[in-house]
């Protein structure tokens, strides 16, 4: 029990962290890339539907269906896959849509050259806004990693894998705004990492939840939860954000790119 459980906040606290390489990830470009950040969210996005539906769903419903039978459990899957979907659209509809990253991403001008003195109060304000949404979006993201480690090591690390590559472009996103209002790397850079820290606190509840209050098949609905939660997140952000500062097809590129990785990946681990 001991050694799942250190692998599994592991894992979680990798995953979280990596909002930081994002914020790293700005600061080689003199000016922020706006292809690189299409690309980016693109690649997050099909890592993110690809495994929601092939690893994720798919687990969650031979889960279920080994308690309750397969109609049971496959309606169950369903449910949670949806719930999980309302849960997330339900916290996107609670931040003010002024500050909500979805619609303020898509009006940020990421071409613009940082400032170089002084700070200006609605991007530096824009820049907290975001870590503390992206920071809400990743507390469900902690428990999904958490929960697929512990029921399974190998899909644990592909979760962990998929957040993480779903993780950088955030950060990225993140540190831009904080970095043009106030022209300090380490500020930036430090909110990158900040929007992260939520994985592990996830993590923590996640083990509450499953091991504790909640009965072990419960894992399963968890999962087709968190599974919603992703194909949300990708639909609603990311794949927008990507067509609002990228060109042509390469949101599509970075979709399809996304996918082939994560297909890959979870072929090479089980």
């Amino acid at each position: 029990m001991t050694e799942p459980l250190i692998l599994a906040l592991i894992l979680t606290l990798l995953a979280g962290l990596s909002t930081g390489l994002g914020g790293l990830i700005v600061f080689t470009f003199r000016r922020s890339n706006p292809s690189f950040l299409s690309l980016g969210l693109g690649f997050s996005a099909g890592v993110m539907v690809y495994i929601s539906f092939v690893e994720l769903l798919t687990g969650a419903k031979a889960s279920l269906a080994s308690h309750y039978g397969g109609g049971v459990g496959g309606w169950m899957a369903v449910g949670g896959f949806f719930a999980g979907m309302a849960l997330i659209a339900t916290i996107d509809k609670l931040v003010p849509e002024p500050e909500n990253p979805h619609d303020a991403f898509l009006q940020q001008d990421a071409k613009g050259p940082p400032c170089k003195s002084g700070e200006d109060s609605r991007l530096l304000r824009l820049g907290m806004m975001t870590a503390l949404t992206i920071g809400i979006h990743n507390f469900p993201e902690g428990m999904a990693t958490f929960v697929a480690a512990m029921s399974d090591p190998a899909r644990g690390a592909s979760v962990a894998l998929a957040i993480a590559i779903h993780n950088i472009p955030e950060g990225i996103v993140v540190a831009i705004p904080v970095y043009y209002a106030t022209g300090n790397k380490r500020k930036a850079l430090f909110h990158s990492f900040l929007s992260g820290a939520s994985e592990p606190i996830g993590a923590v509840v996640g083990y509450a939840l499953a091991y504790f209050l909640l009965p072990k098949h419960a894992m399963g609905m968890i999962e087709a939860a968190v599974a919603g939660v992703m194909v949300f997140i990708s639909l609603d952000q990311l794949i927008p954000n990507a067509h609002a500062y990228g060109k042509s097809h390469l949101p599509m590129y970075g979709l399809l790119g996304g996918m082939a990785v994560m297909a890959v990946t979870l072929l090479m681990v089980h």
